[in-house]
Order: C-alpha cells, then sequence, then structure tokens
C-alpha cells in the first residue's frame, strides 16, 4: 500500500487491488470519495451517497441476509438496508458524505483482526467486509451509551468508519490499561478486554461531570473521537 498526505486536509491512499479513495474535508465535514473500475463496488449506509458519475449504478441491499438487517436496524440503530454503488457501465467516482463533523477513518479488516465500531459509527466498506452484530454482557449494556449490541466487522477488506470530532487511535500493548469516558468510544479491536465502571466516587462524579467509563486492557488498537454523544 502505498500513502500520500498532500497539504491541506485531505488523505489519499492506493491498494494493490487497485480501488483508488480520498478523504477530503477531514476534520470539518468529512467526505470519502471513491474511484470504481469497471466492476468494482463499495457498500455504503443508506442515504450516505452524495454523488455519482456516469457508469455507476446505485442498488439497495440487506448485508447479512434478513435476519441480519433486522438486528443490525433495530439493535445497533443502523440502517436496515445498505446501499452498493457498483461500476457496472464503466469506471467512475462516487462520492459518500458521514453527514457529522469529524473525520472518517479507514481501518483494515483481516480474518485475524475483527473490529467492533459504536453504533452510528459505520459509513462504508470493501466487498468482503462484514456487517454484523456483538452483544455485550448485561451490566456493559445497561450503563454503556453503546446499548446491548455493538458493530461487528469481520471478514477481510477496508471499512470507513465515521467519528465525531477529531479522532485518535492509541495501541495498547499487552497488559496495558487505558480508561475512556464511554460517550468518546469509536471502535476498537475485538481482541482488547474492557470493564464497565464508575469514574470515581459519587460525590467527584457529580461535581466534576464524570460517569460511567471503560476500562481496556492490551493488547490491541483503540480510536477514539473528541465529541461526546
Amino acid at each position: 500500500m502505498s500513502r500520500t498526505e498532500p497539504p491541506g486536509l485531505s488523505y489519499q491512499y492506493e491498494f494493490e487491488v487497485a480501488m483508488k479513495y480520498e478523504i477530503v474535508h477531514q476534520d470539518s465535514f468529512p467526505m470519502l470519495q471513491v474511484h470504481l473500475e469497471r466492476g468494482e463496488k463499495i457498500s455504503c449506509e443508506r442515504g450516505a451517497m452524495i454523488t455519482m458519475s456516469q457508469g455507476l449504478e446505485l442498488q439497495g441491499d440487506v448485508k447479512g441476509g434478513i435476519v441480519g438487517g433486522l438486528i443490525r436496524s433495530f439493535l445497533t440503530q443502523e440502517s436496515f438496508f445498505t446501499e452498493n454503488i457498483t461500476a457496472s457501465g464503466g469506471a467512475g467516482t462516487a462520492s459518500i458524505g458521514a453527514g457529522i463533523p469529524g473525520s472518517i477513518l479507514a481501518l483494515e479488516v483481516t480474518p485475524s483482526k475483527t473490529l467492533l465500531v459504536q453504533k452510528g459509527g459505520y459509513l462504508a466498506s470493501t466487498p468482503g467486509v462484514e456487517i454484523g452484530t456483538k452483544m455485550q454482557g448485561l451490566i456493559k449494556g445497561f450503563t454503556s451509551k453503546e446499548g446491548f449490541f455493538l458493530i461487528k466487522l469481520t471478514g477481510s477488506g477496508t471499512a470507513f468508519i465515521a467519528s465525531l470530532g477529531a479522532a485518535h487511535r492509541f495501541d495498547l500493548e499487552p497488559g496495558e490499561e487505558l480508561v475512556v469516558d464511554n460517550g468518546h468510544l469509536l471502535a476498537w479491536d475485538e481482541t482488547l478486554e474492557y470493564t464497565m465502571q464508575k469514574a470515581s466516587g459519587f460525590v467527584s462524579s457529580v461535581t466534576s461531570g464524570e460517569g460511567l467509563v471503560c476500562k481496556f486492557r492490551g493488547p490491541g488498537t483503540l480510536y477514539i473521537h473528541t465529541m461526546k454523544y
């Protein structure tokens, strides 16, 4: 993979599979621009497509089948339908918008690297990435702002994740711990263990405005966003 970071709020990438994309207006109202060669396609959240050049076709789809779509829709507040943008009539470029002020992350998903994403964080993905759900434990479900279910991304490909505000990455070594306010969680490796706990004593929580936090333990990578839901 080659990577170029030009001046300004723009990031460009090119993968060996020849799919090219650019993320523009990063850290403001970002937009993903994907160039598709004939026969290539990308999946995105319903309503995320902004523009599409001649030769591209937009079709509705249900990732994971009817049951998977229903679970995702009711339990994670994601759309029941996704959209496939396919270069069926020739090469073309599509623009996909996150719809929130912040950033778009391009994260790799592999058979050995499963990603968990907060509800509302999934934006788009290349073929080979499967969208599912993962249930948290009862205590985590009751106390976490993410609810009982998270988005689970498996398979092989690139997933595009939308953050509210700027995104930041933490790489945790085995046994290393990091405490994160649960309103700032964005995405993390499934290899990370985490527990929910109060930020501090009752009086301190009230006076500081802090509530519940997540304590993560490595190894793995964690992404947070700077604005709070």
